[in-house]
């Protein structure tokens, strides 16, 4: 996918390190403090056992080094997961940031968990793989943290946009159009029918049913992304109340965008969603699909 790769540090698979918990410059990447792992593990015997124990903390993150062929470890795909908050804060965002971290950690990918706008340097963001907005709101990054973004999608960096992704920076023009749709408003929170569209052709949804009763909060876009992007959900407003989309609601999407690819969900708003394994399957195969892993990470 044409990403570039940044050094990371080799550190034991599972150690656990806060990122950005200083008001200082940007630290290094390659060289995170680090801290002792929890009492309670986050590795799991298969991505369906994550909902049944969330044990990493807000604001951490685990580093894993997947094995080279010659027994030596390897250097890790790098993700960011960025949980800053500028207008409402969502209660899942704890939740969301430890089963992220797991199953990032179950596939051999170096995740740093943060608030802080620190690492969105051109040195930093090159280091990475990926960036996960989760459920982040309104404005919060500065002009030189959004113009090293938008450079790093330029060299094919990947994007995971998480819920309230969509009701962030509104008045950045890139990001509005990376993210193919924003929010609009949204009903209270109630059980709704998805529709899976993309089904087996993609890692996102290949676990789930072909229609999927659940209970979250249904956003309403600004308009459809369906002529820019590839449909992997949609809910079907006849089965709950306060839909404005109509007939086509995309509830799920991905872009490719030159080498980049972008993969959005607007599932996640409840607390409850980060330890159901459906959702985190659909989850793991976005991310991972993101991250241009193989195939067989995904199954």
């Amino acid at each position: 996918m044409g990403k570039e790769e940044g050094a990371f540090s080799r550190s034991r698979p599972g150690r656990v390190h806060q990122a950005g918990r200083e008001a200082r410059g940007p630290r290094p990447l390659g060289r995170p403090r680090r801290m002792q792992r929890p009492p309670s593990p986050c590795r799991f015997a298969g991505p369906l056992a994550l909902g049944l124990s969330l044990a990493c903390s807000p604001e951490r993150s685990v580093e894993t080094l997947s094995p080279a062929s010659g027994g030596a470890p390897s250097r890790a795909p790098g993700l960011l997961i960025f949980s800053k908050t500028a207008g409402y804060r969502h209660a899942s965002i704890g939740k969301g940031i430890a089963a992220v971290s797991a199953l990032c950690e179950e596939g051999g990918i170096s995740v740093t968990a943060t608030e802080h706008t620190d690492l969105f340097t051109d040195e930093a963001l090159r280091s990475l793989a990926g960036v996960v907005f989760l459920s982040t709101t309104g404005d919060v990054l500065n002009d030189a943290e959004q113009a090293a973004f938008e450079r790093f999608i330029e060299r094919g960096g990947a994007f995971i946009g998480i819920h309230a992704a969509a009701d962030t920076e509104p008045d950045w023009p890139f990001y509005r159009s990376l993210l193919g749709a924003h929010f609009k408003s949204h009903p209270a929170i109630q059980q709704a029918e998805l529709r899976n569209e993309a089904q087996a052709s993609h890692p996102a949804t290949r676990p789930l049913p072909k229609t999927w009763q659940r209970r979250d909060e249904w956003y309403d876009f600004d308009h459809s992304p369906r002529p820019i992007a590839n449909i992997l959900l949609t809910v079907d407003e006849d089965s709950y109340t306060g839909g404005t989309m109509g007939e086509d609601h995309p509830i799920a999407w991905t872009r490719e965008i030159g080498s980049s690819r972008v993969f959005y969900t607007a599932l996640g708003h409840t607390e409850e969603s980060f330890e159901e394994p459906l959702f985190l399957e659909h989850l793991r195969g976005g991310i991972f699909w993101a991250l241009g892993l193989p195939e067989s990470d995904t199954e």
